[in-house]
């Protein structure tokens, strides 16, 4: 929380709104979701006018998370699409970003019942994850990663009709 007031006092913008995204996270981690809420609204409002897009899609995504989290999938949805297309539209995206924000909105669909778009987006999320590991972590003998193993469970459930129940 220090932090956060102090770039509130002395370097507002991009900082302010890095600090903001880790005290949210902070918050979550806690169990916190109400207090992380305003949190990540805060820092998708700085982004925004910073024009930080990678930053934005960070924030947009998490704050989509606490939202689901709470049981309000309504609000976490344009925040999911709208992080979606900032970083498939954003030539310097990270796969591990991409494959976060995919993942978020298959729990998301998956929630709300609508398992092919659920399906579609596990596949995606898996395939990307897949790519992270690289041939260097397979002849070295490393775990698959664990965005795979999430990935290809949800894929077994929903291709067995074990799902869980919408809210």
């Amino acid at each position: 929380m220090e932090a956060v007031e102090r770039c509130r006092r002395q370097v507002p913008g991009a900082a302010l709104a890095k600090a903001l995204t880790r005290l949210g996270q902070i918050e979550r981690d806690a169990g916190n979701g109400d207090a992380a809420r305003p949190v990540y609204e805060e820092a998708v409002a700085i982004y925004r006018v910073e024009g930080d897009v990678l930053g934005l899609a960070h924030a947009l995504r998490h704050l989509g998370d606490v939202h689901q989290d709470l049981g309000r999938g309504s609000l976490a949805a344009p925040c999911y699409e709208e992080a979606l297309d900032l970083y498939r539209h954003h030539v310097l995206t990270r796969r591990s970003d991409l494959a976060n924000a995919i993942r978020s909105m298959a729990i998301h669909k998956e929630d709300a019942g609508d398992l092919e778009a659920a399906r579609r987006l596990w596949t995606e999320a898996r395939d990307l994850y897949a790519s992270l590991g690289g041939l260097v972590g397979r002849l070295l003998g490393r775990a698959p990663n664990p965005g795979v193993v999430e990935s290809s469970e949800h894929l077994a459930r929903l291709g067995q009709g074990e799902i869980r129940s919408p809210p």
